[in-house]
């Protein structure tokens, strides 16, 4: 799954990356997910699953598949817009600050934060009996049947592995081989298969690649899992696994991997800047290679807030776009308001319209759910990497408690804090930095150094994401990017940190 992830530059690669289900075509053509993106809502069993896929294959009817563990309905279903997939990430994503020394004979004033916000974005029936072979001649039930945009969805029942695999065979899709095992610990799980197809006539193809709309279900289920092992059977090598969790005042982590935090607060040489992408590559994957097969926790804060800010932070539009509208339906459901005819607005038309309807929704949820609307949700940010031989189940989330660290914040007064610490607020990031000292002069008597900011001179840009890692060129030496050290991965920087900072942001 690409899971939510980003890179500081272009970024290119064979490699791909985790999908929650799998892809099946039409007339025997081979097809492979190279980036999908997943978030995901949870508030007691109920959980909201958003994911954007990225096909590449012939022009032509294709699918996915992905195992659910209850029967879907329309109303479950829904697309969004694209655009809240990258904000999400490049909130969460590592991120490269630049830090200027401040004039050793210059008070400081007192530090400001930021806390602008930006407002973010917001069909006839294929005949699928047609297409499909009797399902009761397989064990298979069409348990419902509905389209959502470009997608003919049918939610699909199943006895056994052999009759599911035989199923979708004879339906004219060539499903790869080694299939059949793995939808079998589903099926004794009495899990459903949530299969999308997609109508290429409703679908803008660019170099091959189906620009597709993101799909948004949501359901109930004692369980909080991800279904990833299907997705190996479009991998290649490697794939990196990316996963965002929502949820009011809790982190998650994995509850059947290991658990790791990515290393924070390392200081980086200056031309990092132009790859940041290789550096993080790099120290993630030096990361896996001291605690294999570990699930690394790269971001966990308030979705509200975020210091540094290398975009605005959530607002109550785009919680209600990844499923704030339907978390809390079991007290009440928002009803559904459809505006006819949307995609004949001009895009800034569409953004107000959805803006509004939101704006509504928010005001009857509210009115019916004790008042705790979009407050107080922690964005996690969890990444895996691994490949058929090192993933043996499916990834599996347990509620954690709060972590900080990857701040600006000195302990015991001269150091940096290091690594990630417990704390009654989550307040954690992959946090890295370049540092400029001071190189003007100084005339005073007593001169403090060490305090860091932003550049004296302006000009200063926001703190860059790293996204796309996954797509980055591996295998380049961590120390060579590492002016201070790794203590967590026995790596030393080339120097000292020319002064210790102080609390001081930007």
């Amino acid at each position: 799954m690409r899971l939510l992830f980003a890179a500081a530059a272009v970024l290119a690669s064979t490699t791909a990356s985790a999908f929650c289900g799998f892809y099946v075509a039409g007339g025997g053509a081979e097809l492979f997910n190279n980036a999908t993106q997943v978030v995901l809502m949870r508030s007691g069993t109920r959980t909201v699953l958003s994911m954007q896929n990225n096909y590449q294959g012939p022009a032509e009817d294709f699918a996915m598949v992905v195992p659910v563990p209850v029967v879907l309905q329309k109303e479950n279903v829904k697309t969004l817009n694209k655009a809240i997939f990258d904000k999400v990430d490049k909130l969460s994503a590592p991120r490269l600050v630049e830090y200027w020394e401040q004039d050793p004979c210059y008070v400081p004033p007192e530090p400001r934060y930021d806390r602008r916000r930006v407002k973010s974005m917001a069909r006839p029936m294929a005949e699928l009996e047609d297409a499909m072979p009797a399902e009761r001649d397989y064990g298979v039930k069409i348990e419902a049947k509905f389209e959502v945009g470009e997608y003919e969805i049918v939610i699909l029942s199943a006895k056994d592995a052999l009759g599911l695999d035989r199923y979708l065979r004879d339906s004219k899709y060539k499903i790869p081989q080694g299939a059949e095992p793995l939808f079998r610990p589903y099926i004794q799980q009495g899990m459903k298969f949530f299969v999308a197809k997609v109508n290429v006539k409703k679908v803008t193809f660019v170099d091959g690649q189906a620009k597709l709309s993101p799909l948004r279900f949501h359901y109930d289920s004692e369980r909080f899992e991800l279904p990833v092992r299907l997705g190996l059977i479009n991998a290649k090598d490697k794939q990196d696994l990316i996963v965002h969790i929502l949820a009011r005042n809790q982190r998650f982590e994995s509850a059947n991997y290991p658990n790791v935090t990515i290393p924070t607060n390392i200081d980086l040489v200056p031309s990092t800047k132009s790859e940041f992408g290789p550096f993080y590559a790099s120290l993630f994957d030096k990361t896996l290679a001291k605690a294999p097969k570990a699930v690394v926790t790269e971001y966990s804060w308030d979705s509200s807030t975020c210091d540094p800010c290398p975009i605005p932070a959530l607002d109550e539009t785009d919680l209600t776009t990844l499923g704030l509208d339907v978390l809390d339906s079991g007290k009440f459901v928002a009803p559904e308001i459809e505006v006819k005819n949307m995609d004949k607005l001009d895009p800034q038309d569409q953004q107000t319209v959805t803006y509004s309807l939101n704006q509504l929704q928010s005001q009857i949820r509210q009115r019916h759910s004790g008042g705790q609307g979009a407050w107080g949700f922690v964005l996690t940010r969890l990444h895996a990497r691994y490949d058929k031989s090192s993933l043996g189940e499916d990834l599996v989330f347990k509620a954690a408690p709060g972590i900080a660290g990857g701040r600006e914040f000195l302990t015991n007064g001269t150091s940096l804090e290091q690594g990630a610490v417990a704390s009654g607020n989550n307040q954690f990031q992959g946090r890295y930095a370049i540092r400029y000292p001071w190189t003007g002069p100084i005339a005073c008597k007593n001169p403090v150094r060490g305090r860091w900011g932003a550049n004296p001179n302006g000009g200063q840009a926001p703190p860059l994401a790293a996204q796309d890692t996954a797509f980055a060129p591996r295998g380049k030496d961590l120390a060579t990017f590492a002016e201070s050290p790794v203590s967590e991965l026995g790596v030393s920087g080339k120097k000292q940190r020319a002064g210790q900072p102080a609390n001081l942001k930007n």
